[in-house]
């Protein structure tokens, strides 16, 4: 039996890692549990995806004192251009009839000169994290899975599957869709498959990409390229199961092919760095965000489509909502752990979880098809929102994570 922690962690993942950071620094005694170490989470093969992090959320990691590990490998969005089109718009030289364009120029009033977001690979994420997680002598259970949880009482008791029993006040359930704490909670998942999988490598231009990120919706789904620093970027493209799984097992000089004819050559040659990795789509939501002694955190609570690149941010924002009011709780002499003190939480991140999570799947059914009626409306939006100056602005800073009530450390403020 292990006691004398605050708050147990199933998960230490970017958004459970982020949360212990944030407790630890504020005077709270967290702990992680996940499945593999951090040495293997920072590996190349381990997460070949790249994240677009919102301006708002890189905040957070500075407060947090990560800067120094993330700003090297962070590449500035400066410019998002999103094209509608059968053909890539890259390879058919520049955008349609039907285009919108982001500027972070048209909000550095108000965002004090940040860029729309940025580009980091999650592997430099992982890696700053661990570091700073070590940094602060967080304790960390890996490799250890939770096998079984009760919540009751005063405390939650959490089981792993070598026999350990760790308990606490509190248990954040932030390992994924699969959560073990989720289910032992008796909270359940509502959701689908998308007949989807998202493809994704990275390639290295022969002209500079200029921190524009391109995305074009194609029939079969999204194609984006996302810029990364060392003028590469992570191409990210949806298509059918099928498909996918063949890309996936592809020759080098067939998933070559494949890729310069969605690529197109506006950034001249380009070159494949690193393995494929290919992910399955689909939508979960969590029936709520709070239980008895129980809070969930990532995809744990929603797991969303990566259309617009916001499941991490989603993410994130719910670990400064859910550390501010732990650590407010505690201050006050509650017990952090109480349905009064989560329902704080569970309120403030509800709204917003449930209404990005039903957009982005709304994304995904206008824009990963093909129908002629579908495509004139969508297009038409595009154009619309393109040419409105204030509604360009405020999807900015919707993206950028800087509307609503925001925790304190996602504007940048220390806990």
């Amino acid at each position: 039996m292990s006691e004398g922690h605050d708050v147990i962690i199933a998960g230490a993942g970017i958004a459970g890692a982020t949360l212990a950071l944030a407790l630890a620094r504020a005077g709270l005694r967290p702990v992680l549990i996940d499945p593999v170490v951090f040495d293997d989470q920072v590996a190349p093969t381990f997460d070949g995806r790249a994240s677009a992090i919102a301006y708002a959320a890189y905040r957070q990691w500075r407060a947090l004192g990560l800067a120094g590990g993330l700003d090297p490998h962070a590449q500035r969005i400066e410019q998002i251009l999103v094209t509608d089109g059968r053909t890539p718009g890259a390879s058919a030289g520049g955008p349609g009839p039907f285009f919108l364009r982001f500027d972070s120029a048209e909000i550095a009033d108000r965002s004090e000169g940040e860029p729309l977001g940025y580009l980091l690979e999650n592997r430099h994420i992982r890696a700053a994290l661990a570091g700073a997680v070590k940094a602060e002598g967080i304790e960390v259970l890996a490799p250890a899975r939770v096998a079984k949880a009760a919540f009751a009482g005063r405390a939650a008791e959490v089981t792993l599957s070598d026999g350990r029993v760790l308990t606490a006040p509190l248990a954040v359930g932030a390992e994924g869709r699969g959560s073990v704490i989720r289910t032992e909670a008796g909270i359940g998942a509502i959701g689908w498959d998308y007949p989807q999988t998202g493809v994704v490598a990275t390639a290295r231009m022969e002209r500079w990409h200029e921190g524009v990120a391109h995305e074009y919706f194609l029939p079969g789904g999204p194609f984006a390229i996302l810029p990364l620093t060392g003028n590469r970027a992570s191409l990210v493209w949806t298509e059918t199961t099928a498909r996918g799984a063949a890309l996936k097992t592809a020759r080098p000089e067939i998933f070559q092919a494949h890729l310069e004819r969605r690529f197109g050559d506006f950034l001249g040659g380009l070159s494949v760095e690193g393995p494929v990795f290919t992910y399955p789509l689909s939508l979960q939501l969590a029936e709520r965000l709070v239980a008895p002694r129980v809070a969930l955190l990532g995809d744990a609570a929603h797991g969303v489509h990566p259309i617009a690149g916001q499941g991490l941010n989603l993410g994130l924002k719910g670990a400064a909502a859910l550390a501010e009011v732990l650590v407010d709780g505690l201050r006050l002499g509650e017990d952090i752990g109480s349905s009064v003190v989560l329902e704080r939480y569970a309120a403030w991140r509800r709204f917003d979880t449930v209404t990005l999570s039903a957009g982005m799947d709304a994304f995904v059914r206008l824009f990963s098809n093909d129908n002629p009626l579908l495509r004139l409306a969508r297009g038409v939006g595009m154009a619309a929102v393109n040419r409105i100056a204030p509604a360009r602005r405020f999807f900015m800073h919707e993206a950028g994570g800087a509307v609503g009530d925001l925790p304190r450390l996602l504007r940048g403020e220390a806990l």
